[in-house]
């Protein structure tokens, strides 16, 4: 996500749940006149910034970025389409996270995982227009507040950048790939996107002084915007499938975002999209895009996070700002089948 004016967001998320409480539904027909998971998505849709998804039982849990004393925004649903919003994960800021990022006053962009018998979640701290930023990291054994257990542990620090640094460390999201190594990606404009080791045990990096890998970017001339960010890899089908978001979120109805996927035989790439254009290069298949069908109404898909159901099939979780209610960001799912040609469609 990019660093955006949290207070604004906030604001904003509040006077969507005053307007409107369950958002609207999207377009009614898919391709083939088929109603979309979208079309039939209700309950507390927004505001919905940056979501990741996971199940746990018989239970969907989305997590989102939390502002204004309400850090990692929760969402529960039972069958995928009716969301009910639940208490934030934490009313305050890891003090060890004010420290590292002077005025940071949200917890940005989680991303969920279940390892090792716990679940991790990596998330961001950061200020607007800065990549003074970090990722930080609580585990928790189970996801049910209800559940014996239940509750979620500091482990501190991931990742750190400074301004003497050329990428920004927000945006992670963890991987395990196919030889069992334990990755983490990550990324905001600065240099584009990275890549580290992690060690299996702690969540943390490897070789912590290690320089991270790249793997995507955007050129851009010396002092010019370079936006690429919101990191996602998924493993199928022989290949690593990148996930990224291009241009600019956060600016409601005005936002520009919209995402793109490359896939590598190797998680370290290189990553190239269906014509062979690098990703390290601005490159890429375009994903999920805000012009056409969508258009109309939801703007600015991106920030995408994946889900693989117990049933086998895929699903992609991302926001849009819906137009029909001031541009509130809004929680959007869609199932996602694989192509003759083995490339991925959203069918949004």
């Amino acid at each position: 996500m990019r660093k955006f004016a949290t207070a604004a967001l906030a604001a904003a998320g509040i006077a969507a749940l005053a307007l409107s409480g369950a958002a609207p539904a999207q377009q009614a027909e898919a391709e083939g006149g088929e109603a979309t998971l979208n079309s039939r998505l209700t309950g507390d849709l927004v505001p919905t910034h940056d979501p990741v998804i996971i199940r746990e039982g018989d239970t969907y849990h989305v997590f989102g970025t939390g502002n204004g004393g309400r850090y990692i925004e929760t969402r529960t649903s039972r069958d995928l389409v009716h969301w009910t919003a639940g208490a934030p994960l934490f009313d305050t800021i890891p003090a060890w996270a004010k420290a590292a990022v002077p005025g940071t006053d949200g917890m940005w962009a989680p991303d969920i995982s279940h390892v090792n018998g716990r679940y991790r979640l990596y998330y961001s701290v950061s200020t607007f227009g800065s990549n003074r930023s970090a990722i930080g990291l609580f585990t928790s054994p189970t996801l049910d507040p209800k559940a014996p257990g239940y509750g979620w542990r500091d482990e501190g620090l991931v990742v750190m950048s400074t301004p003497a640094d050329d990428f920004n460390a927000i945006d992670p999201n963890f991987i395990i790939d196919r030889e069992g190594r334990h990755w983490l990606s990550f990324g905001s404009f600065w240099s584009g996107i990275k890549l580290v080791e992690l060690d299996p045990k702690t969540g943390k990096p490897l070789k912590p002084d290690a320089k991270p890998l790249s793997i995507a970017r955007r050129p851009a001339p010396a002092g010019g915007p370079a936006p690429v960010e919101a990191p996602f890899i998924v493993d199928h089908g022989g290949y690593y499938w990148l996930i990224l978001s291009y241009d600019y979120c956060c600016k409601g109805v005005n936002s520009t975002y919209y995402t793109v996927i490359g896939r590598s035989k190797a998680i370290t790439g290189p990553y190239l999209g269906k014509d062979g254009s690098a990703l390290m290069e601005g490159g890429g298949t375009i994903f999920l895009r805000a012009d056409l069908r969508e258009q109309q109404r939801f703007r600015g898909p991106g920030h995408a996070g994946w889900l693989h159901d117990a049933d086998g099939r895929d699903y992609v979780v991302y926001h849009a700002y819906d137009r029909q209610n001031k541009g509130a960001p809004t929680l959007r799912i869609a199932p996602v089948r694989w192509g003759a040609d083995g490339w991925p469609v959203a069918e949004y």
